[in-house]
């Protein structure tokens, strides 16, 4: 993950707190909403219209900072709302925007809509309703890890049929989409390959388990809005500011120069704004050239960083921006490797303390987790998926999740079956998946300055100008003094190659190189550890980059889903937010719910049609047995009677009427092939030859049709004298009508036999269409005519 913003300005140093508390984000929102509720209430009745006005625009520009449009629908809103609304959503765009205000302010607790309605008119509860449901599906309010979300519905969650899913990783992506799930109701399994959650997040303890030491993604970049600030928060996590003050040196201990320090840097940004002209006058061509060759071309070309130490200065910048993607400048798109500036995360970078394993167990509490179960094959299709693990263990479920960094898609190590369609099989192949490592060591004691966070050593040679360029000073958070030196660029491919044995000689040469000159002793260190992401099988990488002919488009494809059963997150699935551990928990939450949307779709369609099918044979072999002994029978109708007052002349009955022609065709829709028949009782109660009709009589309407000359006199009596509505399948109303013109043909069940759902079908369908129609067994259809 990435540990800095996308372009890591190193400001010079600022007067601030060394630590940092997230709450402050929301100060100003606190200030005008108030701790109690009363008080927020109150206070919003006596406000004025300018005071008004100007906490709609406070609540706007946070809006704003969560990465919604301030005057605009996102794509997603728009078809919950009536046409009217979507059309002038002023007024919902208002009431959104203070529900997001709302939740911010306080995210320890849930925000229930019912606490939303309390601060606005009653005249806005539909739109309270749309928002407050849409904001609570997304993930953008009522997520965390405090003892308020736990991994389980909610207590007054509605009761549904839960739907089964797989999550392939425990990642920061896996886990928020598990939890989340897990709060919506469904079953969930996470499978993850190694013993330990977390992924490319991995917090070790070194120094007898005494510091904790970040060996994959370490920095929350940016803290206003970003939801990791939201967990630690929730979990009174404190964080600590990454202080701006970032020194570089020399080899041989000597400070750059402040002045040439200052020009470089600004050398380096006016490279990179030129190298945005470049691209643009260049238009379709710049597709084809990488960020590393515009650079190099503009430097000669306006005759820049000519001396050794400029050039030196330039190249421990470009060697930060290589950290920041993860890749070689020759490897990046001039194009596209900035699409995501425009959502950068505001505020100030921070360090969590303790490690951001706090963030990783905290998910995983209440999440069933499989671990050292590695993926090798997943299998996919309409009847669900199936997942084959290392070993040959293989787990089923109605859809799965796949949250595998993009470095496992690219080496195929996971088959799929069927495979996946080409474009985003292409789109894997063009995206850039490169490579961050580290060496962490913890020292008997700081012998740096305990003043800074960061800082910086010059490389002489141009192809290691990423080895050891930069180092993190965890002492303020890791409960110990330690130090993480950074390996970036070409030379953390040459990294892995290297024994830790000498890579720890170097970074010591390093650090003796700086502080000897200083008269500082640098010790031993007590343990030290190397990591090699781009050899671990389970990543093969670090993060997600936009190579040379690849676009933001194509995190897009990455993030589709495969036929509503096959999912995909992590931060290479995230265009706003990619190679950022927020990025990975958004898109966790993201898939989140269009998994929920996606089963309540499935599963709708599933009740339908088995339930339907279940209510039919029941209904039918209730009234089989109803029918084996009627109280009366007359030609083709019989009747029974409750059975509680059968004396009485209003006793409430049931006539059947049998007829013994085939009155029904399967539909155009259905096709019965083979025995499907045998298996199928709708297409068994299509075939059959028997056919009844029902209607609900009383004792004494049946003696009146008993007394009738024939079937035919009792069906017109039935129909037009009684007014009685006859019950069977619909499409026997085209047979019929020309013998009873005013006749209404109703599928109905009795009331005192049945409940009764009632669903309004106009003009004549057929049995096959009937079932495509219906929600369940016993159903009421409105008069035809």
């Amino acid at each position: 993950m990435s540990s800095s913003s996308r372009r890591p300005a190193r400001r010079a140093a600022l007067t601030a707190r060394s630590s940092y508390d997230e709450s402050l984000v929301d100060a100003e929102l606190e200030s005008y909403l108030g701790n109690a509720r009363s008080r927020r209430i109150s206070r919003l009745r006596r406000l004025s219209a300018d005071e008004r006005q100007r906490e709609t625009e406070t609540e706007a520009l946070i809006a704003l900072s969560l990465g919604f449009p301030i005057d605009e629908l996102l794509p997603a809103e728009r078809p919950l709302l009536p046409a009217p609304v979507a059309a002038a959503p002023n007024d919902y765009i208002v009431v959104r925007n203070h529900i997001l205000a709302s939740w911010r302010a306080d995210p320890r607790v849930p925000l229930p809509r019912s606490r939303v309605q309390e601060t606005v008119a009653a005249s806005y509860d539909n739109l309270v309703a749309v928002a407050h449901g849409f904001l609570a599906r997304e993930g953008h309010i009522n997520f965390g890890v405090s003892a308020a979300f736990p991994a389980s519905p909610p207590p007054d969650a509605p009761q549904r049929l839960a739907a089964s899913v797989l999550v392939v990783g425990a990642g920061l992506a896996g886990l928020a989409a598990a939890r989340q799930l897990l709060r919506f109701g469904l079953r969930v399994l996470v499978l993850e390959g190694r013993a330990r959650p977390g992924g490319r997040v991995y917090t070790t303890h070194l120094g007898g388990d005494q510091a904790a030491v970040e060996l994959g993604g370490s920095v929350i970049t940016g803290i206003h809005a970003n939801p990791l600030g939201v967990l630690a928060r929730q979990l009174g996590i404190p964080l600590h500011k990454v202080r701006d003050s970032c020194p570089l040196y020399h080899h041989d201990g000597r400070t750059v120069d402040m002045k040439l320090d200052r020009s470089m840097d600004l050398v380096f940004n006016t490279l990179l704004e030129h190298a945005t002209r470049l691209r643009e006058y260049l238009k379709k061509a710049a597709e084809g050239i990488s960020l590393g060759e515009g650079i190099e071309r503009l430097r000669r070309f306006y005759k820049v960083a000519k001396s050794v130490e400029e050039r030196e200065v330039l190249d421990w910048h470009l060697a930060n921006l290589e950290f920041s993607n993860a890749g070689c400048l020759s490897e990046l798109s001039l194009a596209h490797w900035d699409q995501d500036d425009q959502y950068e995360m505001g505020g100030d970078h921070c360090f969590l303390a303790g490690g951001n394993a706090r963030l990783v167990h905290a998910l995983c509490d209440g999440v069933p987790v499989l671990y050292e179960k590695t993926v090798k094959r997943i299998e996919h299709g309409e009847d669900g998926v199936s997942i084959t693990v290392e070993g040959g263990q293989v787990f089923k479920a109605d859809m799965a999740l796949c949250t595998a960094p993009l470095g496992v898609l690219k080496s195929r190590s996971i088959i799929f079956e069927p495979e996946l369609p080409d474009r985003k099989l292409e789109a894997i192949q063009r995206l850039g998946f490169g490579l961050l490592n580290k060496v962490a060591m913890v020292f008997p004691h700081v012998f740096w300055d305990e003043e800074i966070d960061t800082f910086g050593c010059l490389n002489k040679e141009r192809s290691k100008r990423g080895e050891f360029f930069l180092f993190y000073s965890y002492h303020t958070v890791s409960g110990g003094a330690v130090l993480i030196a950074l390996v970036a660029g070409e030379a953390a491919l040459e990294f892995e190659k290297v024994d830790p044995a000498v890579a720890l000689h170097r970074v010591l040469g390093i650090l003796k190189g700086i502080y000897g000159p200083k008269g500082v002793t640098v010790p031993d260190p007590i343990q030290s550890c190397c990591t090699r992401w781009g050899s671990d099988p389970l990543c093969s990488g670090s993060y997600s980059h936009i190579r040379v002919g690849s676009s933001g488009t194509d995190y897009d494809i990455l993030a589709e889903s495969v036929n509503d059963r096959l999912f995909f997150a992590g931060e290479a699935t995230n265009r706003a937010y990619p190679a950022t551990m927020h990025g990975a928990l958004l898109s966790g939450l993201r898939e989140a719910s269009k998994i929920l949307h996606a089963s309540e779709s499935r599963l709708n369609s599933d009740y339908k049609k088995y339930a339907l099918q279940k209510s039919i044979r029941l209904i039918n072999n209730v009234l089989d047995d109803l029918f084996m002994e009627p109280d009366l029978e007359c030609g083709r109708f019989s009747f029974v009677f409750s059975y509680i007052t059968p004396e009485e002349e209003q006793a409430p009955g049931l006539a059947r009427i049998t007829l013994e022609k085939p009155l029904l065709l399967p539909s155009k829709k259905r096709k019965v092939k083979g025995n499907q028949k045998d298996q199928d009782p709708v297409a068994e109660k299509i075939d059959q030859e028997v056919f009844y009709l029902y209607a609900t009589v009383s004792l004494e309407q049946a003696t009146e049709l008993m007394e009738c000359d024939d079937d035919k006199s009792r069906i017109t009596v039935l129909c037009k004298d009684l007014g009685v509505k006859l019950m069977g399948y619909d499409s026997t109303y085209d047979v019929l009508l020309d013998s009873f013109r005013e006749a209404t043909i109703v599928f109905i069940f009795p009331l005192f036999f049945l409940d009764v759902v009632p669903i309004l079908v106009s003009g004549s369908l057929c049995v096959a269409e009937m079932v495509d129609k219906l929600t369940s067994g016993p159903v009421c259809l409105a008069s035809l005519n």
